[in-house]
């Protein structure tokens, strides 16, 4: 193959895997949004968990409380 060939080749490859992940960003956003605003039980405010990193004190509160049965396998 030509190098010109190669090149519109490689143009066009990268306009593709740009628009891909574009399209998965945009999705996954979007996802994250309809499940705030639905309200779903699996959503978790991912905020809490980024103000985690200037939050590390030993003496902070936790993000969430422990659910029972949790506990109940940690004390056997």
């Amino acid at each position: 193959m030509e190098y010109e060939t190669l090149m519109t080749i490689q143009g066009y490859a990268k306009f593709a895997l740009l628009a891909f992940v574009c399209i998965v960003f945009y999705s996954y956003a979007f996802s994250i949004y309809k499940r705030n605003r639905k309200g779903d039980a699996n959503y978790r405010d991912f905020e809490k968990y980024s103000n985690l990193v200037l939050d590390d004190s030993i003496e902070s509160k936790p993000l969430e409380e422990r659910k029972k049965t949790e506990d109940k396998k940690d004390n056997e």
